[in-house]
């Protein structure tokens, strides 16, 4: 206990000191178009980091870089500190005095949002809105001044002033564009956040930061015209701002911006997906358009999305180790590979997968159902067959001939860094179609607490909603299939009560009840069992690929700065090329990614092959493409021939009506209950609404993004 309350000190401590110093970041953002800032700050700034191995760029990284991956490497430490804490420990209830915080809201444009969203966002909007007009009230203090020497009307100079704000301003929002998508970060988890969770985020900030670029591109164009120097957008201004490196950074900026509007990322999902790509070309030429020196100012994030990809690409070059497939009834497909012990995960995480002989560049996600404490050595997924991509690896599976292997690449898993469902005394979980799988991970997780930890879990009560009965087969996955009478006989404990209604069928029939099929494949020598990329202290191996690559990143720039910048630019900013500088500081930074993460990972590598040496085969004895006669496979067939049967008690089947969401929720007397709910956006939306309508305050909303 006495080790406990240190770590949690410690870990409190560490909060407060990240808290500080991301204070003191936004200040400098508010500070920045000011005055003060341009008069006093800068000359200081300049004055006491004079130094002819970084020139202009050292304050910037000290005022806007350091400071984010300084957050970012205590982010390792506290959350490393976090995984030693138990179960218990994780679901405490000090989260409940923030409720009305976590408040659900459902605004149009917006989906469903909580208090805290809102709050945060309306602020982010009014620094957006304080940095455009510090930064126009600060220039156009310069106007009369400026057009004299540029010999041009007051009112053109104003236009051409706008403009450079407008950019300026969708620097602010590129700044923070790429946390939301950074998957392995270490500052979403610090922060209570997922990477999956946290996509609404990056869609705002994308559909801001473009809008302001288009303004700002067109207001130049404008301005261009109408002083006729249409010439201008042609010049790549190599001691200043390159305008055609711009306006091709704009081109690329526009083609995922267009595709990434929803009716045409639901209708064609692959060219959304392909011209996504071309944030690599967007950034390089947005770096050669500002300079490197202002390019610093959304560094960190950048940054730290590049190590984060370099690392995804790494674990993605070995190919997954894939045991078994079994094909339900319902055009549905669980996928279960093998994995070490020492990679563990919480409920509702998420790995994607690549099949190359489907696809070499699609990356779907999918909710992980399997529980690592309860299922050590085997880590599995739930694909519903709905598109194109998922409909293929159906038609590979379900094909005659027998398939022996089958290629898989994985990323991840990833996923929260700590649940809380332990602080309610109810739990009532909302799914509809597909929605059902992280629940499916919950439950595993409560069984696991039940019957091993001994922990005092929840009431359940599972509302489901399907289409038709053949979907029932995915119930029958609540429970853990490596052994489905000891799994049975452990869950006895908890209390769970299913209510699962099918909305188009008014009852089931025999000759719907149909066998399943598992397949069991012969994996290749070159397959690997799923493990931590960065192995089991992965957090501190992160922070060490921080630090480690900035330092590197620091040494080349100021060898480069000191011996081939300062002798020709001498810190004047105005002489060296800044398509050299931008060129080889984009370098400097991969080639130090590089070093660092390649280091780490192959390290770590050597470590997992060991352990991966020691994962015997979950079985060997079937035969490839056939429901083989092994004792682990009666298990599955047990379940498989009788559906519901280990459930039986606990489920109850309304045929041809929907679930009446308000009654149920409303009639619940619980004091403490989590109305969880994964599902269509019209589900997520009604029980928002009851959750929020101040009818029941015992209930506490919180939807989850689900992948299958």
């Amino acid at each position: 206990m006495a080790s406990s309350g240190m770590t949690n000190a410690v870990r409190t401590a560490i909060l407060l000191v990240a808290l500080v110093i991301f204070l003191g970041n936004i200040m400098m953002w508010i500070i920045m178009p000011t005055d003060t800032y341009y008069n006093i700050w800068v000359p200081h700034l300049m004055a006491a980091t004079n130094s002819t191995f970084f020139g202009i760029q050292g304050p910037i990284m000290m005022d806007f870089t350091f400071p984010i991956l300084l957050i970012a490497v205590l982010g390792c430490f506290y959350l490393h500190l976090g995984k030693k804490e138990n179960a218990v420990t994780k679901s405490s209830s000090k989260a409940r005095s923030l409720k009305f915080m976590r408040r659900p809201m459902i605004v149009k444009g917006f989906g469903i949002v909580t208090v805290t969203e809102m709050a945060l966002f309306s602020m982010f909007i009014a620094l957006c809105a304080w940095y455009f007009g510090g930064y126009l009230r600060h220039w156009f203090e310069q106007v009369h001044q400026r057009s004299l020497s540029k010999h041009e009307k007051v009112w053109q100079t104003k236009l051409d002033r706008v403009g450079i704000v407008t950019g300026v301003t969708g620097n602010l929002c590129l700044t923070f564009l790429f946390y939301p998508v950074t998957r392995g970060s270490s500052i979403l988890p610090m922060l209570g956040l997922t990477s999956e969770g946290s996509i609404k985020y990056h869609i705002w900030l994308g559909h801001l930061a473009m809008a302001l670029f288009t303004i700002h591109g067109s207001i130049y164009f404008i301005y261009w015209i109408i002083t006729h120097r249409l010439s201008e957008a042609l010049k790549w201004g190599d001691n200043y701002v390159s305008n055609i490196a711009g306006e091709i950074s704009l081109l690329f900026g526009l083609g995922l911006w267009i595709t990434s509007h929803p009716k045409i990322r639901r209708r064609m999902f692959d060219l959304f997906l392909y011209t996504h790509y071309l944030y690599i070309f967007f950034m390089i030429f947005f770096i050669l358009h500002i300079g490197i020196g202002f390019a610093c100012i959304m560094l960190p994030g950048f940054y730290l999305f590049l190590m984060d990809r370099y690392l995804r690409f790494l674990q993605s070059r070995n190919r997954a180790r894939l045991v078994s497939a079994r094909l339900l009834s319902c055009n549905t497909i669980e996928l279960s590979f093998a994995k070490t012990r020492g990679l563990s995960y919480n409920p509702t995480s998420t790995i994607f997968i690549n099949v190359p002989s489907i696809s070499k560049l699609q990356w779907h996600p999918f909710t992980i159902i399997s529980n690592s404490n309860l299922e050590p050595q085997k880590l599995s997924v739930l694909i519903k067959c709905e598109g194109n991509w998922t409909r293929s690896l159906y038609d590979l599976l379900s094909s005659p001939s027998p398939l022996h292997r089958l290629g898989v690449a994985v990323e991840g898993p990833y996923g929260p860094a700590s649940t809380h469902f332990l602080r309610h005394n109810m739990l009532v979980m909302i799914s509809g179609g597909s929605g059902i799988t992280p629940f499916i991970s919950i439950i595993r997780e409560l069984i696991f607490l039940n019957s091993t930890l001994k922990c005092k879990t929840p009431k359940i009560i599972l509302i489901s909603a399907f289409k038709n009965s053949s979907n029932l087969s995915v119930l029958d996955l609540i429970l853990p299939t490596y052994s489905s009478r000891t799994t049975a006989s452990n869950s006895c404990n908890l209390d769970l009560q299913i209510e699962a209604y099918v909305t188009r069928e008014k009852g089931r029939y025999k000759d719907q009840i149909a066998k399943l099929r598992t397949l069991w494949f012969k994996p290749d020598a070159c397959d690997m069992p799923i493990s931590p990329t960065l192995g089991p202290n992965s957090w501190l191996c992160l922070a060490a690929i921080i630090s480690s690559s900035f330092a590197i990143y620091l040494m080349l720039l100021g060898f480069f700065t000191q011996y081939i910048v300062y002798p020709i630019d001498q810190n004047t900013n105005m002489l060296y090329s800044y398509t050299k500088k931008g060129s080889s500081s984009m370098m400097f930074l991969c080639f130090s990614v590089v070093v660092a993460a390649s280091t780490a990972f192959l390290w770590n590598k050597k470590r997992n092959a060991e352990e991966a040496k020691q994962v015997q085969d979950i079985d060997d004895s079937g035969t490839s493409g056939s429901i083989s006669n092994s004792s682990f496979d009666q298990d599955d067939v047990e379940m498989e021939s009788l559906p519901l049967k280990s459930m039986i008690k606990s489920v109850n089947v309304h045929y041809g009506q929907r679930p009446n969401l308000k009654r149920i929720l409303l009639e619940i007397k619980e004091s403490s209950v989590g109305a969880l709910v994964s599902g269509p956006k019209k589900m997520r939306e009604e029980v928002a609404a009851i959750c929020s309508s101040g009818q029941a305050d015992n209930l506490e909303f919180e939807s989850f993004s689900f992948t299958w």
